[in-house]
């Protein structure tokens, strides 16, 4: 599982024209699932998201003091299969690594449910949906997680 995490003064996702989703202060979320993912990696992902410390102690301050949790911050959860395309070969993205759309489905709703079990308010576009996303980005501050990194030796 993978997640592009941007820390977010305000986020919104619209399908259609309207808008499903938004968060004030947060964290925004693009995740894309592939075939192998299980409960682990979801509990690997939501931990991870839910206690890094990617927020400044006092409002316009810099620095990495506090969590999502600390600051109760929303959480803006995005699908996106495309995290997982390979541009290994030719000029076409191929996106096999990606679960298939029924799998896929089933473990961002699961994933969903584990960060509504923080307490945080927690938005999400439609899975599958064309979406538009709106996001004023903080800093910016953007962070890949792959949850295949839990396995790897840590560098020195």
């Amino acid at each position: 599982m993978r997640s592009v995490i941007q820390r977010v003064d305000q986020a919104a996702v619209s399908v259609d024209g309207t808008t499903v989703g938004h968060i004030d202060q947060g964290l925004c979320l693009f995740i894309g699932i592939t075939h192998d993912d299980t409960e682990e990696d979801i509990k690997y992902i939501v931990d991870k998201t839910l206690n890094m410390r990617v927020f400044p102690e006092k409002s316009g301050v810099s620095g990495f003091d506090q969590s999502v949790q600390e600051v109760n911050g929303g959480l803006l959860l995005i699908s996106q299969f495309t995290l997982y395309a390979s541009t290994r070969k030719g000029r076409r993205p191929s996106f096999i690594d990606a679960a298939h759309k029924d799998v896929a489905q089933s473990l961002f709703e699961q994933t969903v449910q584990a960060f509504r079990c923080s307490g945080l308010h927690t938005a999400t576009g439609v899975f599958g949906a064309s979406m538009q996303v709106k996001i004023d980005n903080a800093g910016p501050f953007t962070i890949l997680l792959d949850s295949s990194d839990r396995n790897r030796p840590r560098r020195r």
